[in-house]
């Protein structure tokens, strides 16, 4: 895997990822900035973000289970002191669907964060990570 960042101008860099894909990030108005992308450690966040609701997608879908959405709401703390490294980061997943069975929500929400969303585990080699769920619409009794 390839990725390049080119700096546009001031704190505004263009990462353009082996897809072909590009996005702009860019600093606050403080820093240099003029606030036209996201911030790289919010570029972080998203990335691990998207790898992990990826996973509970892919392995709701592949256990047969009515998902018709997943968003994943996530909160993070950073360091006070340089490097702001991420601390604690919380991921709570609102999955919906009709006749969803519980326990196998929760399991794909913990086989995304021990074994596959590699984005979640390694910030998990510096930041503590927790997990939650809530199913919406019907599901199964318990």
């Amino acid at each position: 895997m390839k990725a390049r960042i080119k700096w546009v101008e001031q704190a505004t860099f263009l990462g353009e990822a082996d897809s072909g894909h590009a996005v702009v990030m860019d600093g606050p108005p403080e820093h240099g900035g003029r606030n036209l992308g996201v911030r790289p450690m919010e570029m972080l966040l998203l990335g691990m973000g998207g790898c992990t609701a990826f996973d509970v997608v892919h392995i709701l879908k592949k256990s047969r289970q009515p998902v018709s959405d997943c968003v994943a709401e996530i909160e993070a703390e950073r360091a006070e002191d340089d490097p702001k490294v991420f601390t604690r980061i919380h991921v709570h997943f609102v999955v919906t669907g009709q006749d969803l069975d519980p326990k196998r929500v929760e399991r794909a929400v913990h086989l995304s964060a021990d074994k596959y969303c590699s984005a979640s585990i390694m910030l998990g080699k510096v930041a503590e990570i927790t997990h939650g769920f809530e199913i919406r619409g019907n599901c199964l009794p318990g």
